[in-house]
């Protein structure tokens, strides 16, 4: 059960622990609240620093909308409400968050997936393991979330929710009776506590490249925050086959569960063969070994399928029925997700926002590909900048043709991105206006890849996958890149039969 509303500020005091007391903790709170616009009446303001905006420097504005407390990791002299000061006011909010939704993940049993690449798909192939186990899962995902019976499109940009709002869905789950949860767990929520007091029964990692160095400083930092979870799981599904195996081997709190091609693996396949419409493999487990048909094509795939086989080996699911589920997932929106309007040429729209995904991407449409290849791709603002150039570099060695455009710019100079990938293209021996185009309007630049292609060739527009917006400084632009290509295949003279 939730805790009854309102509560006492003592209350909430004795959960988050304060090291220090400003004034006397008395009164009723009726929310909490971190961002200073939506504290209300009877509000416990939560002061969160941020990358552009540090909360602390809207206390008063909190004050004046209502709330009846602060907590803070430094005192506001001239407060006129209660201050509890933390160390950390992230740590703070997750603990009375999970108070206040009543601790829901102890009432269920908790699946978190992270990685670099493949955590959204490896979730959907999980959540058909565990239903098809008569389990009644709940999702949290970049894509999508689920309660209950009932999933709809995650429209937030995080991948992983802010604590209150990820302690609410819980809760939510458990008045839905669903009995688990996968979590997409990105190194974001486990850095900044967002996923504090989920407590992860299992944790599968996919696979660890680099990404968010912009964020996590270093790549020893990015891994350490993804190490957090197999930290507190008492199981681990890890990818033998991936480099960072060792690392995450070595921090895993107890029990491990390998999978992958290698030998070594406990989950394994092998006689991989990938078609246009999907991959066939021979999967071993240490219960079953039989044919696994996946709808989903790309032979990286295959890893995603088999850490879902792998936990329904560890919850002691059939793994037949199993593999039957995952093999009847017919796609993930925005994941290689074909674009048909009658059109000769192939048109596919996928999520490959980092070089070890585009790569990926781009390995799997070549030999599906008679003609040549297309790509339409860039790279997020205030992100990652080392990435950029190694993007150029894999779109001049693997596609025919390479346009860069934005991405999601945010604050930064969109056309400086695209030079800064754009020379990684030259430097792999790309040719300005023959084989790369740098256009930074990404509806002219999905336009101009139509416009190039021919019969046989294959247009793959990365990046977007399914997002429903594309941040310009702090604003979000709708955008559908599905239906903007869509609509610039009819602009062209292609449009599907009703």
């Amino acid at each position: 059960m939730t805790w009854p509303r309102p509560r006492s500020l003592g209350e909430l005091a004795d959960v988050i622990g304060p090291m220090r007391v400003v004034g006397v903790p008395l009164g009723d709170v009726t929310s909490l609240a971190y961002d200073s616009r939506h504290a209300t009446a009877g509000a416990l303001f939560f002061a969160v620093p941020g990358d552009h905006v540090d909360g602390h420097d809207f206390i008063a504005d909190s004050v004046a909308r209502g709330a009846v407390a602060v907590v803070a990791e430094r005192e506001t002299p001239d407060a006129t409400v209660p201050q509890l000061l933390v160390p950390r006011t992230r740590d703070a909010l997750a603990d009375a968050a999970d108070a206040w939704h009543g601790r829901p993940s102890e009432q269920l049993e908790v699946i978190g997936v992270t990685g670099t690449d493949g955590k959204t798909t490896t979730c959907y192939l999980a959540v058909a393991a565990l239903v098809a186990g008569g389990r009644r899962p709940g999702m949290i995902g970049t894509v999508a979330v689920r309660v209950g019976d009932r999933e709809w499109s995650n429209e937030d940009r995080n991948t992983t929710p802010e604590a209150p709002e990820l302690q609410a869905l819980l809760a939510g789950m458990i008045e839905a009776r669903n009995d688990s949860v996968v979590i997409e767990a990105t190194s974001h929520g486990l850095a900044q506590s967002r996923v504090r007091n989920c407590r992860f029964r299992i944790a599968i990692v996919t696979n660890v490249t680099s990404e968010h160095l912009e964020f996590h400083g270093t790549l020893e930092a990015y891994w350490a925050a993804k190490a957090m979870l197999v930290e507190e799981a008492p199981l681990a599904i890890l990818n033998a086959d991936d480099p960072t195996f060792g690392y995450f081997r070595e921090r895993a709190r107890d029990r491990v569960l390998t999978y992958g091609t290698d030998a070594s693996a406990q989950v394994r396949a092998t006689n991989i063969q990938a078609r246009a419409d999907g991959t066939t493999f021979t999967a071993t487990t240490p219960r079953w070994s039989g044919a696994v048909n996946l709808r989903l094509p790309g032979a990286f795939n295959v890893h995603n399928a088999l850490a879902a086989l792998a936990l329904a080996e560890a919850e002691g699911i059939d793994t037949a029925v199993a593999a039957a589920a995952i093999g009847s997932v017919s796609g993930v929106p925005g994941r290689i997700e074909r674009i048909d309007a009658g059109q000769p040429f192939g048109v596919v729209v996928d999520y490959a926002h980092t070089a070890e995904s585009l790569d990926k991407v781009l390995r799997t449409l070549r030999p599906l590909t008679k003609g040549r290849l297309i790509v339409v791709f860039g790279s997020a603002g205030e992100r990652d900048r080392v990435k950029r150039p190694a993007m150029g570099r894999i779109a001049a060695e693997l596609a025919d043709l390479a346009i860069v455009a934005d991405e999601d710019p945010r604050l930064e100079d969109p056309r400086v991105i695209n030079e800064e990938i754009a020379d990684g293209a030259r430097s792999a021996g790309s040719r300005d206006g023959e084989t790369l185009w740098v256009i930074d309007d990404r509806r002219a630049a999905v336009a101009h890849a139509i416009g190039l292609a021919k019969a046989g060739d294959t247009v793959l527009l990365a990046g977007k996958g399914h997002e429903a917006s594309i941040i310009h400084g702090t604003e979000k632009r709708p955008w559908d890149e599905r239906e903007v290509a869509r609509q610039e295949l009819a602009a062209a003279g292609f449009k599907a039969d009703a």
